[in-house]
């Protein structure tokens, strides 16, 4: 995840995203970038340089190998004209870069220039600062990656760095590539358990949003030179080590200087002072609260209390048919949709038979005709899954208008029908298909029917932007055959990805929803509690629900992605992403 720990506020130094396969792999790509605007202005040389380096040493940071870095450059300045001075910046910034790539064995692969950052407003000349961004690639195992949040108290926290910089922050190259080196033999070996290497706000910065993710504090060494952590020391590392971690031979040239050790409290102290982290953290954050609010929900809704809700079933809807050993499921793939690949891997994962069906709206011939085998492929299926994403763009007048103006064909309506009535099927909607299965009235009702001023939906969140994070959430009923491989008040840890989840029911619905047990997930706090806070709940739905079913349990639809799921993923941020909702729908008709 780009943020990291329970919190999801440590930045992560680079995007590390497994292959996108047709199944799974234990391969992962890393990106990362490098550039000091400050240093880039003062020395184009230099600065160019260092943004190799530090994009590099961010690819180091996050497990990966500098020996497999590829590097693309983005280049942005004033128009050069015929004054030599101008020519000067990008020629010297170019030099920097080639020889970070020849002191690095990193090379160029592709880049962007542009010479026309020159602007005239109000007979003035405005010119960008010079501009050479550094993007460094590689291609790694998965299980090595690692973030920089602390992840434990009581753990040694050491600065690995080349013994000789020069006066314009330049690192010894050979020095370097021994600290990388080093850092990658702990990354191999296990040891680093978080890993960060210092940028443009230098030591300091870095320490504290290594705090920052899981609510740690550090306690520095009595002999840290703090004023170095104010100093800009590219190409070195803070890490995080292990018990067991054990540093072996140390290159001549390469310092090795314990820092401090990780503690409970959320605080920084030296020798002679102790910072308040919680402020730090509200100062940092508070800053960009008037632009970008993120944190606060509407007025006085995050002091309205939320219920527990707990509901144990007497009776469980048990399958009536034969036994079928792999159910089929259909997953229909409407335009915008986007999650059919892992929809589909996580049944099959889960043993049943998943057939994709692409929907085509190219013509009315082909929607005719889409809408024909759609309901086909309902009649051969035991499960409808409507995956998510943003179908039709969510346009006009919000979102899943297309499905469910699709299911409300007549054919596909009474194959649906057919389904749930007379052959005790089941189905799921996920983000965009919970948003179609409410305006179906799949859920709450259990059928296709006509929407009433008074049915529950779901609508913009409350932030008024999409939100995409990871949530808690917790299990509220066991109603539903789609969670009978769930326990009452499991937590579990969910992706979501929507701008329009937050659900609403009036008050005698919402009554009705609890009493028969169809409230089956809530979104929760670290303590399982639900909440009105933005940073529990994060579209404002009422009552913190996630997820709703039918009345007996067989159509479920929620918001968070537990489809998005496997080994390496999330490695960042704490909990149980595994929710094992397919299997418990496989068996169903075990």
């Amino acid at each position: 995840m780009p943020f990291g720990g329970k919190t999801q506020l440590t930045p992560s130094e680079a995007m590390v995203a497994k292959f996108p396969v047709d199944g799974e792999t234990t391969t992962a790509s890393a990106m990362s970038w490098g550039f000091n605007p400050f240093l880039m202005e003062a020395d184009q040389f230099a600065g160019a340089y260092l943004s190799v380096v530090e994009s590099v040493a961010k690819l180091v940071a996050a497990g990966f190998e500098h020996e497999k870095a590829y590097l693309s450059f983005q280049e942005y300045f004033e128009r050069l004209r015929t004054q030599p001075e101008r020519w000067g910046k990008p020629v010297a910034a170019v030099l920097g870069a080639l020889m970070a790539q020849i002191d690095l064995g990193a090379g160029a692969i592709g880049g962007k220039d542009s010479m026309s950052g020159s602007f005239e407003q109000d007979g003035q000349e405005l010119n960008v600062p010079p501009t050479l961004i550094s993007f460094a690639v590689a291609v790694g195992r998965a299980v090595r990656a690692v973030s920089p949040e602390f992840k434990a108290a009581g753990s040694r926290v050491v600065r690995i760095a080349p013994a000789v910089y020069g006066e314009d922050y330049r690192p010894d190259a050979a020095q370097l590539i021994d600290v990388f080196k080093l850092v990658e033999s702990l990354t191999a070996a296990g040891t680093a358990l978080a890993i960060s290497t210092p940028g443009y706000g230098c030591g300091a910065e870095s320490l504290f949003k290594m705090c920052v993710g899981n609510q740690l504090g550090l306690e520095l060494a009595d002999d840290v030179d703090v004023e170095s952590l104010f100093t800009p020391m590219y190409g070195s590392f803070i890490v995080e080590l292990s018990e067991d971690a054990e540093l072996g031979d140390v290159a001549e040239g390469v310092v090795v200087e314990p820092l401090g050790t990780t503690v409970e409290g959320y605080v920084l102290e030296t020798a002679n002072e102790q910072i308040d982290l919680a402020q730090l953290q509200e100062a940092w954050e508070g800053g960009i609260e008037s632009v970008f609010s993120y944190r606060h929900a509407a007025a006085g809704l995050e002091a309205q209390p939320v219920e527990k809700i707990d509901f144990t079933a007497k009776d469980i809807h048990v399958f009536s048919g034969a036994k079928i050993a792999r159910p089929r499921v259909i997953i229909p793939v409407f335009p915008g949709n986007n999650c059919e690949y892992d929809t589909a891997r996580a049944f099959r994962t889960a043993g049943a038979e998943a057939d994709t069906f692409v929907i085509n709206n190219l013509s009315p011939e082909a929607v005719a005709k889409s809408t024909h085998e759609l309901a086909r492929r309902i009649r051969e299926s035991q499960i409808v899954m409507i995956p998510g994403g943003f179908s039709g763009g969510d346009e006009p007048d919000g979102s899943a208008k297309f499905i469910t103006a699709f299911f409300r064909a007549p054919e596909v309506t009474e194959a649906v029908r057919d389904l749930l009535q007379a052959r005790d099927g089941l189905m799921l909607g996920i983000c965009n298909g919970f948003q179609a299965l409410i305006k179906l009235g799949l859920v709450p009702y259990g059928d296709i029917v006509d929407a009433t001023p008074d049915a529950p939906t779901l609508t913009f969140n409350t932030i008024g932007r999409h939100q995409s994070r990871l949530v808690r959430t917790r299990i509220a009923s066991n109603l539903s055959p789609w969670l009978s491989q769930c326990q009452m008040d499991d937590p579990y840890t969910v992706a979501i990805s929507h701008g329009e989840g937050r659900f609403v029911a009036n008050d005698e619905v919402l009554r009705t929803l609890v009493a028969n047990g169809q409230v089956a997930t809530q979104y929760v706090d670290e303590a399982g509690m639900p909440s009105m806070s933005l940073d529990v709940n994060p579209n404002g739905s009422v009552a913190a629900i996630e997820g709703i079913t039918s009345p007996d349990g067989r159509v479920f639809g929620k918001m968070g992605h537990v489809e998005r799921r496997g080994d390496n993923l999330y490695s960042n941020v704490p909990g149980n992403a595994w929710m094992p909702v397919f299997e418990s729908g496989v068996a169903y008709f075990a």
